[in-house]
C-alpha cells in the first residue's frame, strides 16, 4: 500500500524522547571509540552430529555446549595444550576449521591479505587425541584443506598446487608452471575473486582420493600497475586486471588422481572466452558438477564431467535476455538422482528441483516475491530451509517448504531482518534478528521456529541509545516517473519543525540487485546519519530502478543502459521531496561510495538543477575502466555498446556541473582504480569546473583504518556543513 512521502514523515512526530536523551552523537564515537557497536555471538559451530556446539572463550579455550540447554558439556581445547604442544608458544585459535571427523582442528595464524578476500597464512593441525601439535609447512601459503580421511593436506604456494602426505610425512607437488600474472593453479585471478566471489580453486573428491582444480592462463590479461608509498621510489605493485572489453584469463580445470599421479583435464568445450564460475563435486567421487558460462553472462550451462578421463555432458542450459547471476544455491541430494538450483526463470529467484537429466521434478517456491539465502536441505524430513522478501522487498523472514513444493511455513517472528544458520542435522538453527530501531538479538530456535533461548539481545547497547536524541526512521515508497514504487527511508531531526525549512541529503548505492533502505541493524553510516540529522538535515536513500528482491525486471530494466535510468529515478524522486513544505529546494545533496559515487557524479552533473552538492567515494567514472565480469554482464562490450558506456558516464557531463562537488578515493584502490578520480578531475580542469578532492595514499576500495576512517568521515562532515 502506498502512503504519501508527507504523511509517512509526520509520522514520526507522535514519537517523544525522554529527558535523558539529549547526547550528541560525534564521529570518534562511530569510528573510534565504538560507542554504538553491537554484541554478537561468535564461533557458534555446529557440531557433525547436530546435537553440539561449539565456541571459544575469552581465554580462547575451545569449548562444548550442548544445543538444547546450552549447558556447557566440555572443553575440547586448551589454550594450556596448544601451549605445551608448541614449545610454550600461544597460537591464536580464532580462524580454525575442522576435519571431517572432527579428530583434528585444521588452524590459520598470521594471515595476510591478498586481495579482499584471498589470504595466506602459516598452518598448524592440532590432533584432539594425541594433544600434538604440527606445522606441515613451514612457509605462508594458501586455503589448506584437509582430505576427507585426513591422510593429506592440500595448499597453494606461488601459484602451485600441492599436498602433504601425513602417511609419508612428504610433500607433493601437483603443478610446476605456476608463476606470477602468467599461470594460477588452485586459485583463481583477480576478477573471478571479485565478480564471482571464489577464491580458493580446489576441491577433495569425496573420498579424498583426487583434487579438482582450476588453472588460470592470465599471460594475455592486461596488466594495471599502482604505485605503494613510503619509500624513497614507490613499489609497483603490478596484477592482472582484463577491463570491459579487454582479455580474460583461458580457464581450465583438471583433476588430479593421487594414486596414480596423473592429471586428467575436464572438456569444457574449445571456446576458450567464457567463464567458468563454479566447480563442485558430487556425491559420486567420480563426477565432478561444472557450471559454463558463456562471455554474455546470458547462458548457463551445468555440466557433469567424468573424472576419470574428463568427458563431460550438458544436463541443464538456463538462458535469460538480459543476465544470468551466478549463485551457491546448487545442491546434489543424496539420493543421486536430483538436485535443486535457484533460477529467475519465472520473472522472480526461486528454487527448483531437477533430476540428472535436468527434467524439472518441481518448483519448490513460487509467488511475486525473490528468494534470497538458500540455507540448506533437511533430507530426513524433506524439507528446504530458505529466507525471502515475500512480505516485503526490505524485510526478510525465514521459510520451509517440502520438498515435493507444499506445506511453505513462515519460521520467523518480529518484524525487520532474519538470518539464520542451522546446525548439522537441522534441528536447531541460530537466528539473527533485527530492525532499523533495534540492534541485533540473536536467537536459538528449534526447526519449527520456537525460541530455545536467547543468547545476547543487546539489551545494554538499547539502554544507551535511549540517551542520545536521536530521529526516528520511517520506511515508505515515492513513485517514479514511470510509476514504479520506489522503496524509501527517512530520518528526520529531532525535534521535527514542520513549519521550518531542511536541507536534505540523499544516500544512493543503486547498484544491480542492490539494496540500501533495509530494515535492518545497520552501523558506522547510519549513526553518521544519525548525526547529521542532529545538525538540522534530513537523510533520504531510495532504492530505483535496477535495485533488487522486487522482481527480474525491475531489476534488469538497466541493461545496457547502466546509469542512466537510475540517476533518473534519484533527480525526479529528488524534484519530489523539494516540493515539500519543510524542504530547502536550494539545499539538495547527494553521496554515495562506489557504484553509488558513480551515481552522486551523475546527480551533480545531470541533475545541476536539482543538487547543490554531492560527494563521489571510489567512483567509477567511467564503465570503460572497470573489470569486465561486472560490467559486461549488464552492458556488454564497449565495442558493442560504447554509445552507452559514454552518454552514462560522469566524465562526459562535467561541464554541467554548478554546484559543489567533492570527490575522493584511495590511491591503491586494485578495484575501481585511482584512475577514475584522476581522469574525472583532469576532465573537470580541462573544462573549468570548481571542484574539491581528497586522496589517501595506500589506501584500498575500503578506505579502511580507524585513523584514515575517521579523516574521511571529517572531510564529508566540514564539506556538508559548508556547502550543503
Amino acid at each position: 500500500m502506498k502512503k504519501s512521502v508527507l504523511g509517512a514523515i509526520l509520522l514520526v512526530l507522535v514519537c517523544t524522547h525522554g529527558a535523558l536523551a539529549q547526547k550528541e552523537i560525534t564521529l570518534e564515537d562511530i569510528w573510534t571509540k565504538g560507542t554504538f557497536s553491537a554484541r554478537g555471538v561468535a564461533g557458534f559451530n555446529s557440531m557433525n552430529d547436530g546435537r553440539y556446539y561449539c565456541n571459544l572463550d575469552e581465554k580462547q579455550n575451545l569449548l562444548r555446549f550442548e544445543y538444547g540447554s546450552g549447558k556447557l558439556v566440555d572443553t575440547l581445547v586448551r589454550m594450556a595444550d596448544i601451549k605445551l604442544a608448541n614449545n610454550g608458544n600461544a597460537i591464536e585459535l580464532y580462524n580454525f576449521s575442522w576435519s571431517d571427523d572432527e579428530s583434528k582442528l585444521l588452524i590459520a595464524t598470521q594471515s595476510e591479505s591478498i586481495y579482499r578476500h584471498s589470504s595466506q597464512s602459516i598452518f598448524y593441525l592440532f590432533d584432539l587425541k594425541s594433544r600434538k601439535l604440527i606445522q606441515p609447512v613451514q612457509d605462508k601459503v594458501r586455503y589448506a584443506t584437509l582430505s576427507s580421511d585426513n591422510s593429506k593436506m592440500a595448499f597453494v604456494r606461488a601459484n602451485d598446487l600441492y599436498y602433504y602426505d601425513f602417511v609419508s610425512n612428504a610433500e607433493v607437488r601437483v603443478t610446476r608452471d605456476g608463476k606470477e600474472n602468467a599461470i594460477i593453479n588452485a586459485a583463481t585471478d583477480w576478477v573471478y575473486e571479485e565478480e564471482f566471489a571464489i577464491w580458493k580453486g580446489f576441491s577433495w573428491s569425496p573420498d579424498g582420493k583426487k583434487l579438482a582444480f582450476y588453472r588460470f592462463d592470465e599471460t594475455k590479461v592486461p596488466e594495471y600497475e599502482m604505485a605503494m608509498y613510503g619509500s624513497l621510489y614507490p613499489k609497483q605493485s603490478k596484477f592482472k586486471y582484463p577491463k570491459a572489453g579487454e582479455v580474460n584469463s583461458v580457464v581450465s580445470i583438471l583433476v588430479y588422481d593421487t594414486k596414480s599421479e596423473l592429471i586428467t583435464e575436464v572438456q569444457t568445450g574449445t571456446e576458450t572466452d567464457i567463464y567458468l564460475p563454479r566447480m563442485m563435486w558430487t556425491r559420486n567421487s567420480n563426477v565432478l558438477c561444472v557450471q559454463r558460462l558463456n562471455r554474455l553472462q546470458n547462458k548457463l550451462e551445468i555440466l557433469l564431467a567424468d573424472a576419470n578421463n574428463g568427458k563431460t555432458q550438458v544436463i541443464l542450459t538456463e538462458t535469460n535476455e538480459y543476465y544470468v547471476d551466478i549463485t551457491d544455491n546448487l545442491y546434489f541430494l543424496q539420493d543421486g538422482k536430483t538436485f535443486l538450483l535457484s533460477s529467475e526463470r519465472d520473472g522472480n529467484n526461486h528454487v527448483y528441483l531437477f533430476d540428472l537429466k535436468g527434467k524439472l521434478v518441481k518448483q519448490l517456491t513460487k509467488g511475486n516475491w525473490d528468494v534470497d539465502d538458500v540455507y540448506g536441505v533437511d533430507e530426513k524430513s524433506k524439507k528446504l530451509y530458505f529466507s525471502s522478501s515475500e512480505e516485503n522487498a526490505a524485510e526478510r523472514y525465514v521459510y520451509s517448504v517440502g520438498l515435493n513444493g507444499k506445506g511453505k511455513s513462515k519460521l520467523s517472528n518480529g518484524k525487520g531482518w532474519h538470518s539464520a544458520s542451522f546446525n548439522a542435522d537441522f534441528t536447531y538453527y541460530l537466528d539473527v534478528f533485527s530492525n532499523i530501531n533495534t540492534p541485533p538479538v540473536y536467537q536459538l530456535m528449534n526447526a519449527n521456529g520456537a525460541v530455545v533461548r536467547v543468547l545476547e539481545d543487546n539489551k545494554s547497547l538499547q539502554k544507551k541509545l535511549a540517551e542520545y536524541a536521536l530521529p526516528q526512521i520511517t520506511f515508505t515508497t515515492i513513485a517514479n516517473e514511470a510509476g514504479d514504487a520506489m522503496n524509501m527511508y527517512t530520518l528526520l531531526p529531532p525535534n521535527f519543525d514542520s513549519t521550518r525549512k531542511y536541507p536534505v541529503l540523499m544516500y544512493v548505492y543503486g547498484g544491480p540487485g542492490s539494496q540500501t533502505v533495509l530494515n535492518r541493524w545497520s552501523g558506522g553510516n547510519f549513526f553518521w546519519y544519525h548525526m547529521l540529522a542532529q545538525k538540522g538535515y534530513i537523510i533520504v536513500s531510495i532504492d530505483g530502478r535496477g535495485t533488487g528482491f522486487k522482481g527480474e525486471k525491475f531489476k534488469k530494466c538497466t541493461y545496457l543502459n547502466l546509469g542512466k535510468y537510475e540517476i533518473e529515478d534519484q533527480i525526479f524522486a529528488a524534484r519530489k521531496l523539494a516540493s515539500l513544505p519543510y524542504v530547502d529546494a536550494s539545499r539538495m545533496g547527494i553521496w554515495g561510495w562506489s557504484f553509488g559515487g558513480y551515481m552522486a557524479g551523475l546527480g551533480i552533473s545531470k541533475g545541476n538543477d536539482v543538487f547543490k552538492a554531492a560527494i563521489s567515494v571510489a567512483p567509477v567514472t567511467n564503465w570503460r575502466y572497470y573489470d569486465n565480469i561486472y560490467t559486461e554482464r549488464f552492458m556488454r562490450t564497449p565495442q558493442e555498446n560504447g554509445k552507452n558506456y559514454d552518454d552514462n558516464s560522469p566524465m562526459n557531463h562535467v561541464d554541467k556541473i554548478k554546484g559543489n562537488y567533492l570527490i575522493i578515493h584511495g590511491t591503491a584502490d586494485d578495484n575501481v582504480h585511482f584512475q577514475n578520480a584522476v581522469e574525472m578531475v583532469d576532465k573537470m580542469i580541462q573544462k573549468g569546473v570548481k571542484f574539491d578532492s581528497e586522496f589517501y595514499p595506500n589506501k584500498n576500495h575500503g578506505i579502511g583504518g580507524s585513523k584514515t576512517r575517521l579523516h574521511l568521515y571529517e572531510r564529508m562532515t566540514r564539506f556538508i556543513l559548508e556547502k550543503l
